[in-house]
C-alpha cells in the first residue's frame, strides 16, 4: 500500500510471450472444435436426413456440389483443430490427459471420415441409394458424438491454463 504521491515499488506482471501463444493455441483449438461441433451437428440433424428428398435428376451433381463446398467449410477448421490438438498434446503439462483424449477423439473423427464417410460421399456421388444413404447417416453419429465431446475438452484446457 501507498501513501499519497508514492509509487508502488511492486513489479508490474506481465505475460511471457511463450504463455501468450499457448493462449492462442488453446482459443484457437477451442473455437476450431467448437465449429466443427456445430457444423457436424448440422449436417447430422438436418442436412444429411434432407439428402433423401433431393430426387434422383439432380443428386449425382448435388452430391458432387456438396462435397466441393463443404471441403471449402471444413477443410480450414479441421487442419487447425488437428494441429493445434497436436501441439497441446505434445507441450501440456497440466491437463495433457485431457489433451491426449482430445487428440484420440480426432483419430476417432478422422479415421471414421476416411473409412466410412467418404466412400459412402462417392458411392452416392454416383447417384442416390437408400442404403447407402442410410449407412452415411448411421455413422455419422460416430464423428457427431466425437466432435461435441470435443468441446468440453478443449474448454477444460482454456479453463485450466488460466488458473495454473
Amino acid at each position: 500500500m501507498c501513501s499519497r504521491g508514492q509509487v508502488s515499488r511492486r513489479p508490474r506482471q506481465t505475460s511471457h510471450p511463450a504463455d501468450l501463444n499457448a493462449v492462442a493455441v488453446e482459443l484457437l483449438h477451442l473455437a476450431a472444435t467448437a465449429f466443427m461441433a456445430g457444423v457436424i451437428a448440422f449436417v447430422q440433424f438436418v442436412h444429411y436426413p434432407l439428402m433423401a428428398h433431393v430426387g434422383a435428376p439432380g443428386y449425382a451433381e448435388y452430391q458432387s456440389r456438396h462435397a466441393t463446398l463443404t471441403s471449402g467449410v471444413v477443410g480450414i477448421p479441421m487442419l487447425a483443430e488437428a494441429l493445434a490438438a497436436v501441439w497441446l498434446m505434445a507441450t501440456r503439462v497440466e491437463g495433457r490427459q485431457v489433451a491426449i483424449l482430445g487428440v484420440g477423439l480426432l483419430v476417432m473423427i478422422w479415421t471414421s471420415t476416411a473409412l466410412l464417410q467418404v466412400p459412402a460421399h462417392k458411392a452416392l456421388g454416383r447417384g442416390f441409394d437408400t442404403q447407402t444413404h442410410r449407412r452415411l447417416v448411421a455413422t455419422n453419429w460416430i464423428r457427431t458424438i466425437a466432435w461435441v465431446a470435443r468441446v468440453p475438452l478443449a474448454a477444460s484446457l482454456v479453463i485450466s491454463a488460466g488458473t495454473s
